[in-house]
């Protein structure tokens, strides 16, 4: 079952609005996005007002405060020409005068609250050296968006086999309290040794032991996936739709 949500009387997607860790939780993963770039990814942010970028080699991944002409109007303001904004919305919203939606898509949310227990530690810590030979097992595997300057945005684990690069995990979006898991692959080669479960369950083990929850977006119809992910102690916490919207 998906999470539900409420609005609140600011227009905020969130809902329950009390000061208590838990419903900060709640809205800060009702847009990502949003709470990294202007929370732990601040640093790395590009926009001012209620518009936020992150830089396209590191993701290609936009936001807005809330759903309005003037949040848009400050999206637009630093939106590279002839490029799309990317974004996390809590559900389907109209698109605003002067935009045009490219594509729009469900994506499901899934959080984890403990680390099952078992796996040994098999992924090493990658640094920017590997940079290329994480580009190279990207190509081959298309985990999803995945820049030269990706692995700048948290910490990524991999293992090699005969020096080459066979598998990887790592940490993409950061908000207050969590940590999104991401670009989890596999080589065709190298796949059936269980490499996917142990370095997810190694960034779970990580998150927890940081103060922070582990969670991943993955499209509905990747029901494989999700299958792994709901053995790893992930649950569905609620359906977010990604939109792509680009300048008239």
């Amino acid at each position: 079952m998906m999470g539900m949500t409420m609005e609140s009387d600011s227009g905020e997607p969130g809902g329950i609005h009390h000061d208590t860790p838990r419903a900060m939780a709640i809205n800060v993963l009702d847009n990502p996005v949003w709470h990294a770039l202007t929370g732990p990814h601040r640093g790395l942010a590009i926009g001012n007002g209620r518009a936020r970028h992150y830089p396209r080699d590191m993701a290609p991944f936009s936001a807005i405060a809330e759903p309005t002409e003037a949040a848009y109007a400050d999206l637009a303001a630093d939106l590279p020409a002839n490029t799309e904004a990317r974004l996390f919305r809590p559900g389907e919203e109209p698109v605003p005068r002067g935009w045009e939606e490219l594509d729009c898509f469900p994506m499901l949310q899934m959080v984890a609250s403990d680390v099952p227990d078992g796996g040994d530690t098999v992924g090493s810590l990658l640094s920017p050296a590997d940079t290329a030979a994480m580009m190279d097992l990207v190509a081959a595997t298309r985990p999803g968006p995945f820049g030269s300057r990706t692995p700048l945005l948290g910490r990524y684990l991999g293992v090699w086999h005969e020096g080459r690069l066979v598998a990887m995990a790592g940490e993409r979006l950061r908000v207050p309290g969590h940590v999104e898991l991401s670009a989890i692959c596999v080589h065709p080669e190298a796949r059936g040794k269980h490499y996917a479960i142990a370095l997810t369950r190694q960034l779970m083990r990580l998150a927890v032991e940081a103060g922070e929850l582990p969670f991943l977006h993955v499209r509905p119809d990747n029901v494989g996936a999700i299958a792994l992910y709901e053995r790893l102690g992930f649950a569905t916490r609620r359906q977010l739709v990604v939109t792509w919207r680009r300048l008239k």
